[in-house]
């Protein structure tokens, strides 16, 4: 029997329209616009300056504190901007922007690097590179690598998950990821394993992606530590409780982390990276990216540089088609509408979705009719119907006694309401509203 999480979840259409579609390269952009804050904690702190010129992969924002990530350049050019763009928030950031320059044949070359096997660094240098090669979380999180990685001395993790679920509707680019760069993964959790002294890692995969499966359990045949386990279909398991919970049985206590129960999860996306830059002193610059929607006529993934506006990567796939209500950034789950195409693809950006106007259109909030099926949905076993009506009305810190902070954001209660009420838009709110009166507090 396929394993999964017990409490909650739900079973959205996948809609995985570019699971076929190979990873093609993104032409280089004419500029590239680099937000400094493009992962959890700190921003990063600008070390460049206007008209200055930067070679591909330089160092253009240095780490701005132990939980903060180094941002490189994706291009060799001149620094034309110091500047505030709108980004996927929907709030300016800051940003270097970047003038490519043409003629600089490593704006162009196809990195396609042989796979080394072997593994000569030692720990502390696995760690130092992947904090100095702006290493973050691919899976949307886009935490800094190198804290999850800096074990203390009190923490016991004895096993390394791999989360290739992709639970996620319409999102493919992990997929692809692991059908095109199964052998490299695999080296990515070996140089882990050697890092971390673990002696056990296991990959956590969906059964909806059976050829990834079959690919990655014959990757790994010849090392007896890495394990692939084929998981039941269920949103949202790619969560890091509920891929734990599913694979290992073991409970995330509230406010924990996966070290806690002995445990490090990191996305395929991730590993890949680390692969990258131990392996072929490649600092992370470009990423795997999924453009698609059902009238997207040439829907695809890409390898895209960090930086790209979005607008580039509509063109390629035949431009918006006639109809188009939201750009979102991510899924349909757990995604955000973007407010232009403007914004510049990041570490995070996972996938680009076009809705038409027939889909995205929201019907008319009722009144909530006490069917428990958010309850029911949730995860995280939480109340959403209560969560709402207290963000809702202000009661904020009613709201943080009902563990408004635990919520994950998955979506899951607004998409099953019968009452079509925007559930998750307002514990969104709260919960960032009760996070800011701790932080103040404190």
């Amino acid at each position: 029997m396929l394993k999964t999480f017990p409490k909650g979840g739900i079973h959205p259409k996948e809609n995985k329209l570019t699971s076929s579609e190979s990873i093609k390269m993104m032409p280089t952009p004419k500029a590239v616009y680099v937000p400094i804050a493009q992962h959890i904690g700190i921003p990063a702190e600008i070390i460049v300056e206007r008209k200055e010129k930067v070679k591909k992969g330089q160092v253009i924002a240095k780490s701005g504190g132990f939980v903060s990530s180094n941002i490189h350049t994706p291009v060799a050019g001149t620094v034309t901007k110091l500047d505030m763009i709108i980004d996927s928030s929907g709030y300016k950031k800051q940003c270097i922007v970047i003038r490519t320059d043409q003629k600089d044949e490593t704006n162009h070359e196809i990195l396609d690097f042989p796979l080394k096997k072997e593994i000569i660094m030692n720990q502390k240098d696995i760690l130092q590179h992947i904090t100095d090669f702006g290493i973050v979380g691919l899976g949307g999180a886009t935490f800094p690598s190198h804290v999850k990685l800096d074990l203390k001395n009190d923490n016991h993790v004895d096993c390394l998950l791999i989360n290739g679920v992709e639970c996620e509707p319409y999102l493919t680019a992990d997929h692809r990821l692991m059908l095109e760069k199964a052998d490299e993964i695999i080296v990515g959790i070996q140089i882990l394993m050697h890092a971390l002294h673990i002696k056990k890692a296991i990959i956590g995969i969906e059964n909806n992606k059976k050829d990834a499966v079959k690919v990655l359990a014959k990757a790994c045949k010849h090392d007896k530590r890495i394990k692939v386990a084929a998981l039941q279909v269920k949103y949202p398991q790619g969560s890091e409780k509920q891929l734990i919970k599913a694979i290992l049985k073991r409970e995330v206590p509230k406010n924990g982390l996966p070290m806690d129960v002995g445990v490090i999860v990191h996305n395929v996306g991730t590993i890949y990276a680390i692969y990258q830059a131990i392996q072929h002193n490649q600092p992370l610059i470009e990423r795997v990216v999924t453009v698609t929607g059902k009238n997207i006529k040439d829907a695809s993934n890409f390898w895209v540089k960090i930086g790209t506006p979005i607008k580039d990567l509509i063109e390629e796939v035949g431009g918006l088609p006639e109809g188009t209500r939201k750009i979102v950034n991510g899924g349909p789950m757990m995604g955000k509408a973007i407010k232009n195409t403007d914004v510049p693809i990041t570490k995070g950006t996972s996938g680009i979705l076009v809705i038409s106007s027939e889909e995205a259109s929201r019907k008319e909030a009722k009144n909530c009719i006490r069917c428990g099926e958010c309850v029911f949905v949730c995860p995280m076993g939480l109340e959403p119907h209560l969560l709402m009506n207290l963000s809702e009305k202000g009661m904020y810190e009613k709201a943080s006694y009902e563990d408004i902070t635990t919520c994950i954001e998955c979506g899951s209660c607004s998409y099953v309401c019968p009452s079509h009420r925007p559930l998750l838009d307002y514990i969104r709110f709260g919960k960032s509203i009760v996070k800011k009166l701790a932080t103040e507090k404190n």
